[in-house]
């Protein structure tokens, strides 16, 4: 009886030691997982070239970490098991004399799955903290991105509403510069008429008091009219050319 329950904590102790050699393996991996996920993040955030790729990288870590991580849980639990089945092996009537050493074989396992569990759950946390924090950092880096975008068009756009204000304010400054020139030709155009009237009526009782000028006079009055004509002309393709300008 006393050899089968020595070969039944034998066995439980190599179960725990197996378990222990897959759990170290298995962490040490985790760990490396995570390192790897921190330092391709850093290098890809100074790398603004590489935005396509780090949804491709990440969703495969991510996978690998969710992969591991119940792999790592599944283990613990089968070690914990084999902890508590040695557990009730020492509390066995027959086993009595040896229970100190197996007390204390049991308690150093007992701190090894401890140290494993604690160790894994530290690693996870380090690695959701990583991760949550770069998702993070994406999101703000993505608004900011969209908001200078924005903001890159919008400026162009009130760059373009000012010129076009600029312009128009320039035609009408240049339409009230003609009209005002208009104006001004006008009331002078208005006084020599007035003018030149009175001097034609003078010249006319002068004509008529002398027959003998009257010939010259209307020489003098046809010239006039031609001057005239072609002062109006000349006036008109002047004010045509500055409005087809102010519009241009």
């Amino acid at each position: 009886m006393a050899g089968g329950n020595s070969n039944y904590w034998e066995d439980l102790r190599k179960q725990a030691r197996q378990l222990e050699n897959e759990l170290d393996l298995k962490l040490v991996s985790f760990s490396k997982l995570c390192t790897s996920y921190s330092s391709s993040r850093d290098g890809r955030r100074g790398d603004s070239s590489s935005d396509t790729t780090p949804l491709l990288c990440n969703s495969t870590q991510d996978r690998m970490f969710e992969t591991m991580s119940v792999e790592i849980e599944q283990l613990l639990g089968k070690l914990t098991g084999v902890n508590d089945k040695m557990a009730e092996y020492t509390s066995t009537p027959g086993v009595t004399s040896l229970n100190a050493a197996l007390m204390h074989t049991l308690q150093r396992h007992r701190d090894i799955l401890q140290d494993y569990t604690h160790e894994f759950h530290k690693t996870k946390s380090n690695f959701m903290a990583i991760r949550e924090r770069e998702d993070l950092l994406g999101s703000v880096r993505k608004d900011i991105e969209t908001y200078k975008s924005g903001s890159g068009v919008n400026n162009r756009r009130t760059e373009l509403f000012l010129k076009e204000h600029e312009h128009l304010r320039n035609s009408d400054r240049l339409i009230d510069d003609t009209i005002s020139i208009a104006m001004a030709t006008k009331e002078n155009m208005t006084s020599q008429r007035g003018w030149l009237k009175s001097i034609q009526s003078r010249v006319n009782t002068l004509a008529n008091r002398f027959p003998a000028i009257n010939n010259l006079i209307q020489r003098i009055n046809l010239r006039k009219r031609r001057d005239s004509l072609i002062l109006g002309g000349v006036i008109g393709i002047c004010t045509i050319l500055l409005l087809l300008y102010a519009f241009h």
